[in-house]
């Protein structure tokens, strides 16, 4: 018998706290100011800023791992979409149902399980660009970012391809200061280490990461360098007529120029971990690590996360040299010349439920960032029509 059936309900978006799987809508900000999630507390918000929301975004709770005994089953999905909307959505639709199916072959949560779930998203992915190709060249150019986080008895798995981040806060024992400590290793060509990576992986092309308009770039066109999607940089086939001549290389390449291998990192959660936030880079953009850890540790709950996405905007108003209130007035769109999407889940950790030898029924829900309905088959693997 799957052991899932036995903890997670048939139909999805259902909840035993129903509460917990909606969300409400303010203009272009969608939020779930409180909620509960098998270990504490959570606060979601997202607000869009493109003409299609591009981030995508999941919290899931109630996942039981037959195993080992205590809850498991917090998982936290950020998906920031580029060249449109489309990989972000199938990544929301499909790699947590991955992860399931790999964690019930196995019996058991592991690095290797959450590994397995990203090359299946990413081999997903590829099948759809290969059927819609020459009807929809484009979304072979179509890629996002996508930062997981899973807690499993008191365990925390992290795994990241780009550069959305999550942050925790941390108590220092001898102050009773709370400081954030960053847990993801982000794939952006800004970062030195990274762009060394690139040029030993790419010895003989001299042009794999350029400074382009004061930012790096690889091969001058993405800042990422690992994603799921972006089949244009992955598989030279797909990099030609009729893909639009801006993401076209001027020489074939023998090699994947993005990665979809995340960096994966494994840690027990200690008493002194108050919260963590999760985020897409809009956020980060805006707010330093230590900013939004003093932000929700200075501030209530209820709430917390929507906070975040407000200071973010403000800042980015005040970069422009504008009021919040005109900021708020930009439609989607045009807005997205002044800040990014922006994906802010924060989940707080009650030690008391992580420690406890069973699990939080009453926690068991699924919830889309930005509204997105949950499609009733979500069980099975989404699939794009052609």
């Amino acid at each position: 018998m799957d052991f899932f059936k036995t903890c997670w309900s048939p139909q999805s978006g259902s909840s035993v706290n129903g509460s917990d799987s909606v969300g409400r809508r303010d203009g272009l900000l969608w939020y779930k100011d409180l909620g509960q999630h098998a270990s504490g507390e959570f606060s979601m918000a997202v607000v869009q800023a493109n003409n299609l929301l591009e981030d995508q975004s999941q919290v899931e709770s109630g996942l039981l791992s037959s195993v080992e005994p205590g809850p498991c089953g917090t998982f936290v999905g950020i998906y920031d979409g580029h060249g449109g909307p489309e990989t972000a959505r199938y990544i929301n639709d499909n790699l947590f149902y991955h992860l399931k199916r790999f964690i019930s072959e196995q019996q058991a949560m592991s690095a290797d399980v959450i590994r397995k779930a990203f090359q299946a998203t990413e081999d997903g992915f590829l099948s759809v660009v290969t059927k819609q190709w020459t009807v929809k060249p484009q979304i072979a150019a179509v890629g996002s970012c996508c930062l997981v986080g899973v807690i499993c008895n008191g365990t925390l798995f992290v795994a990241n391809l780009g550069d959305s981040r999550v942050v925790v806060g941390r108590v220092v024992k001898a102050t009773g200061e709370v400081l954030p400590v960053q847990l993801s290793v982000e794939h952006n060509a800004g970062i030195e280490s990274v762009r060394q990576e690139l040029k030993a992986s790419h010895p003989d092309d001299p042009q794999i990461v350029v400074l382009k308009h004061n930012v790096w770039r690889v091969k001058g066109i993405i800042q990422v360098s690992r994603s799921i999607g972006d089949v244009y940089l992955k598989k030279a086939e797909f990099n030609r007529e009729p893909l639009h001549v801006k993401f076209r290389l001027r020489e074939p390449f023998q090699k994947p120029i993005l990665s979809a291998e995340p960096s994966i990192s494994v840690q027990q959660l200690q008493p002194h971990d108050r919260f963590l936030i999760f985020a897409s880079d809009g956020l980060w953009e805006h707010l330093s690590n230590e900013d939004a850890v003093r932000i929700v540790q200075n501030s209530p709950r209820n709430g917390v996360a929507r906070k975040l996405v407000k200071l973010a905007l403000q800042e980015a108003a005040k970069k422009r040299e504008m009021r919040y209130s005109d900021l708020k007035k930009i439609d989607r769109g045009v807005r997205r010349h002044f800040h990014d999407d922006i994906t802010v889940v924060v989940l707080f950790l009650d030690q008391n439920l992580m420690s406890k030898p069973s699990w939080n029924k009453g926690s068991t829900f699924s919830l889309k960032g930005g509204g997105v309905p949950v499609p009733s088959n979500s069980l099975a693997p989404y699939t794009t029509s052609t």
